[in-house]
């Protein structure tokens, strides 16, 4: 790698993070990718490389075992830092925008049905840390949050009164997600006993420590009532997230509803939950969430 190549990637590294503000894992793996694309060849560099060799570096990466979605981002990471170049006036062109990956097959996420999360929801005691790990996972199958959505929440975010939350998303776009009436039961609970813990700042959910519940910590207390409940899955953040958009078209077939909820910039994001193309929001969410409805018990 050049000194060249080792500058502009540093000042593409800023433009992610300060001016797209994507977060520091999505950063990362931009430059893995690049940094990944360069060592395969000795004196290799991106400033000066062709289409060509581009296309033969992805084929490379193919014939080393890399699956399509890993070649998928390669590929993503390359466009991204050529239209930084273009947009710095570095370049005239981009050698990537006619490059091709292999094809990937879409595979629908799984997800546990609706009878799953109830028995994984169905959670009896008042300890202070059962009533923080219940409001987590009411409010992941809820609203259908991101694990850094759900970690990154301040009780300034949410609104019981008004039943939604406030969401900071991909890319620092802001939306308002519903929370449904079983989440707030089990939210209010939570912050009842929330400031039995030396609370160091505003965090919705903390741990025993008082500091904010880390990723990890979610993760691993997701596992672990899983197994408790046995539910018979490996019970984690993304699969919550899964089951209440599953869960929310199969009642309501509202593709742009669920796009939204879940905070897709682009309906092609949405519909590998299903083929449906429909229409509106929190009238939906009412009707069809199956935790949201407020006679249900």
């Amino acid at each position: 790698m050049t000194d060249k190549d080792s500058h502009w990637l540093e000042q593409f590294h800023n433009y992610l993070s300060a001016e797209r503000q994507l977060s520091p894992l999505t950063c990362r793996n931009y430059l893995f990718e690049l940094k990944r694309i360069q060592s395969l060849r000795d004196g290799f560099s991106l400033l000066t490389a062709n289409r060509d060799e581009l296309q033969q570096a992805l084929a490379r990466l193919h014939r080393k075992g890399l699956s399509p979605r890993s070649i998928a981002l390669s590929l993503s990471a390359l466009r991204q830092f050529y239209d930084f170049l273009l947009r710095e006036n570095v370049l005239a062109a981009s050698p990537a925008r006619s490059l091709k990956t292999p094809k990937q097959h879409k595979t629908l996420p799984k997800n546990m049905d609706a009878d799953g999360v109830s028995a994984l929801l169905d959670m009896q005691g008042d300890e202070p840390l059962l009533l923080r790990d219940h409001a987590i996972m009411e409010l992941f199958y809820s609203s259908g949050l991101r694990l850094a959505e759900l970690a990154s929440l301040d009780r300034v975010d949410l609104s019981l009164a008004n039943r939604e939350v406030k969401v900071m998303g991909k890319g620092g776009k802001e939306r308002i997600v519903p929370v449904g009436s079983k989440a707030s039961l089990a939210l209010e609970a939570w912050l009842s006993v929330r400031g039995t813990f030396p609370c160091q700042d505003d965090a919705l959910f903390v741990a025993q420590s008082g500091a904010r519940l880390s990723h990890r910590s979610i993760q691993s207390r997701l596992a672990k009532w899983g197994a408790l409940q046995g539910t018979g899955v490996r019970v984690h953040p993304h699969k919550l997230r899964h089951s209440f958009a599953t869960h929310m078209l199969e009642s309501s077939g509202d593709l742009r509803a669920v796009q939204e909820l879940l905070g897709h910039a682009n309906l092609a994001t949405t519909q590998i939950y299903t083929s449906l193309d429909f229409q509106h929001l929190a009238r939906v969410y009412d009707d069809a969430h199956p935790r949201a409805k407020k006679g249900s018990k």
